[in-house]
């Protein structure tokens, strides 16, 4: 069930979980945190959706936290919720990445702050041409988190993530590109519907094969050599005689398209 500030609609068996406060840049206020936990539970548990969409209504992707918001507790010298919200924000991201579904951003305008850090959170990302980034803490004193110290270093390195960081100055989605941030730069008039047709494309595919794909990159990415051979020779052997992989091979003999289940 969708609530107003995360709306939830399944399509295609594409789970598609949008940002909805477009009149702040869907900035995270209010249980907008709690709210989008719940709708990436729901994706989660949902059997018929085999890949999950993280979008935002109106121009923005996520400008991050709401600072308007943030005025007033310093206001009132009240910083109790903090400890909470990034418990929240943590959960979020931790669910992305142990789910046992593709999880795509797409990222249909600006991602600041938290917003660009739930992006990279996810799976793959694939921006509109418009789209701009920063990790724009720093502007207002404040430290990253949605985990992007340690998310945007994987991606970039520590240099990288460094003058990001530490500048907070905006880059574009070409330069987002170069430096690997994105999967694929989209034409704003084109964008949804390509967005679409690529997570359909892999909610058609074999589901178990992609979940253990997912783990076992991760796996690659932070663990040992030896922790990958050792991961593939597990999955290989779990999928070897399933299904999809009977079918994926008499497929591929008889030169047709395979029919996952």
């Amino acid at each position: 069930m969708s609530s107003p500030q995360i709306l939830y609609e399944v399509t295609d068996r594409v789970g598609v979980v949008t940002l909805n406060r477009p009149e702040v840049m869907n900035a995270f206020g209010g249980t907008m945190r709690e709210d989008l936990l719940k709708m990436l539970q729901q994706a989660e548990a949902d059997k018929g959706v085999r890949c999950v969409v993280i979008t935002g209504a109106g121009k923005a992707f996520c400008a991050g936290g709401d600072i308007a918001s943030m005025a007033e507790m310093q206001a009132k010298n009240d910083a109790s919720v903090i400890p909470q919200r990034m418990k929240v924000g943590g959960q979020v991201v931790n669910l992305i990445r142990s789910m046992a579904k593709p999880v795509i951003a797409g990222v249909n305008g600006a991602a600041a702050g938290a917003g660009m850090n739930l992006m990279l959170a996810c799976d793959m990302r694939f921006a509109a041409q418009s789209a701009r980034f920063s990790e724009s803490f720093v502007k207002i004193a404040l430290v990253p988190d949605w985990g992007g110290t340690y998310l945007l270093t994987q991606v970039v390195g520590t240099a990288k993530a460094m003058e990001l960081m530490m500048n907070g100055d905006r880059i574009d989605a070409t330069e987002a590109l170069r430096i690997g941030i994105l999967n694929r730069i989209v034409p704003d008039d084109t964008f949804r519907d390509e967005v679409m047709t690529f997570a359909r494309q892999l909610a058609n595919g074999p589901a178990n094969t992609l979940a253990h794909i997912k783990r076992a990159i991760y796996v690659g990415a932070t663990g040992t050599l030896s922790d990958a051979l050792q991961y593939e020779m597990q999955a290989q052997e779990s999928v070897f005689l399933s299904d999809n992989a009977r079918e994926g091979i008499r497929a591929f003999l008889e030169k047709r398209a395979a029919k996952f289940s």
